[in-house]
C-alpha cells in the first residue's frame, strides 16, 4: 500500500555514492490497484461470504470460481511492500522512516475507521456474516491506533488484519535501518529470515512467530530481494534467494487455496500459476523493464488503492445489501456500482484527508515545529 517516486539519499554503508533520482514506478501503482480490486472481487463475488444459507440475487455465481483467486491480492501486496519499503527506507534514518510510514498509513486509516463505523451504524448488516455486530465507541477509538488486533479487540473491518502484519514488517525494517543497511547484510538477513519462516511451523504457537510471520515472510523477503536485484542484477546469491522465496511461497499459496471452503470446488493449481506470473511481473518492474512507462493516471490509481482497500469490505457489503433490498438491479450493476462508489470515496479520502494531514503527521513524528514540509516525493 504504497505510492510512487523515489529520490534516493546516499546509501548507508556505501560512502561515496552520489544521490540519484529513480523514475516513478507507475506500473507498480497500477498493479496495486489491480490487487485491491481483486481482493474486492474475492469478497463480493462469493455467496458464502454474504449469506451462508440462501445466496440472494446480487451474487455472481458464474464469476465466483474465478473471482475467488482474488484472495491472492494480499500476498501480492506483501510482495510489493517488501520491494517498496526497502527501497523507500534505504538511506533514511529510523525517525525519517517512521515519519514516512506514519504519514502514509494513519490519515487514511483514521478516515477509513470512522467512515466504516458510521456506515455500519446507518446501514447495519444482519445475518450470514462474521462481523454483523456494531462496533462500540471504545472499540472504534482503539481501532484508530491500529492496535486492535494485537490487543485482541474487535476490528471495525476484518481487512485491517493485514495492517498489523505490515506494521510488524515496518518494525523489522526500522531495526535494519538502525543497524545500518548494506547489500551484504540484507542478503544474510533475508536468508536467515527465510530459514526461520520454513522452520517455524515445526513449533506451533511459538511466540517468535509473531516476529517471523512464517506464512507471509517469503513475500516480504522476495520483495526486498527484488529491490537488491534492481541495484545489482548480477548477484547470483540474490537470484538463489529469490528462487527459494518463490518455492516457499508457492507452497503457502497452494495451502491457502486448499483451505478455501466457499461451497463450490476450488482447484488449487491456478494459485501457484498466478503467483508465478506476479513474481515475473514484479521482477520485470524491479529490473527496470517498465521504467519508461509514465502514464500519470496510474499514479492516481495508486493513490486510490490504500483508502479503497480500507473501506471496501464492510462498507461495500452494506451498500450492496441495502441496494438489493430496495431495487431490482442485477448483480453486476449492484456490485459494479458499489465498487464505483468506493473508488470515488477513496479519491475523496486521498484528496481531503491524506494530502492535508500527511505533512502534519510527518512533521509531528520528526519533531519539526512550524509549517510542515510537503510530502516527500520518495516512493513510499
Amino acid at each position: 500500500m504504497t505510492t510512487a517516486t523515489l529520490d534516493q539519499a546516499p546509501l548507508r554503508g556505501e560512502p561515496g555514492l552520489a544521490p540519484t533520482r529513480k523514475p516513478r514506478l507507475y506500473v507498480l501503482d497500477g498493479l496495486r490497484l489491480v490487487c485491491a480490486l481483486a481482493v474486492a472481487g474475492y469478497h463480493f463475488g462469493d455467496s458464502w461470504r454474504l449469506d451462508g444459507v440462501h445466496p440472494p440475487a446480487y451474487f455472481l455465481p458464474d464469476a465466483a470460481p474465478l473471482l475467488i483467486y482474488g484472495f491472492m491480492g494480499v500476498e501480492v501486496f506483501f510482495l510489493i511492500s517488501g520491494f517498496v519499503i526497502l527501497m523507500s527506507g534505504w538511506g533514511r534514518t529510523v525517525r525519517d522512516f517512521a515519519a514516512s510510514r506514519a504519514a502514509r498509513l494513519y490519515p487514511a486509516f483514521w478516515a477509513g475507521v470512522l467512515i466504516t463505523a458510521v456506515v455500519s451504524a446507518v446501514l447495519p448488516i444482519s445475518g450470514g456474516l462474521p462481523f454483523t455486530s456494531l462496533p462500540t465507541g471504545p472499540d472504534v477509538l482503539l481501532n484508530l491506533t491500529m492496535l486492535a488486533e494485537p490487543l485482541n479487540r474487535p476490528m471495525v473491518d476484518p481487512v485491517y488484519w493485514t495492517l498489523w502484519t505490515e506494521f510488524r514488517f515496518y518494525l523489522i525494517v526500522a531495526c535494519l535501518l538502525a543497524a545500518g543497511v548494506t547489500d551484504r547484510r540484507m542478503k544474510v538477513f533475508g536468508a536467515v529470515w527465510l530459514a526461520a519462516a520454513v522452520l517455524m511451523p515445526a513449533f506451533p504457537g511459538a511466540l517468535l512467530d509473531e516476529v517471523v510471520m512464517a506464512e507471509f515472510a517469503p513475500y516480504f523477503i522476495a520483495g526486498m530481494v527484488m529491490y537488491l536485484l534492481r541495484r545489482n542484477r548480477s548477484d547470483r546469491w540474490l537470484w538463489a534467494l529469490l528462487a527459494a522465496c518463490w518455492l516457499v511461497s508457492l507452497h503457502h499459496v497452494h495451502v491457502r487455496a486448499l483451505d478455501l471452503k466457499p461451497g463450490f470446488a476450488v482447484p488449487a493449481w491456478p494459485a501457484p500459476v498466478l503467483l508465478t506470473l506476479v513474481y515475473a511481473v514484479l521482477l520485470a518492474i524491479a529490473l527496470g523493464v517498465t521504467d519508461r512507462v509514465n502514464w500519470r493516471w496510474l499514479g492516481t490509481a495508486g493513490a486510490l488503492t490504500y483508502p479503497f482497500y480500507l473501506i471496501h469490505q464492510r462498507v461495500g457489503y452494506s451498500l450492496i445489501r441495502t441496494m438489493h433490498t430496495r431495487t431490482d438491479l442485477p448483480a453486476p450493476v449492484l456490485i459494479g456500482g458499489a465498487v464505483l462508489v468506493l473508488l470515488v470515496a477513496a479519491w475523496l479520502v486521498h484528496r481531503w484527508v491524506e494530502r492535508p494531514l500527511a505533512p502534519l503527521v510527518r512533521a509531528f513524528v520528526q519533531g519539526r515545529r512550524g509549517r510542515p514540509a510537503g510530502v516527500s516525493s520518495r516512493q513510499s
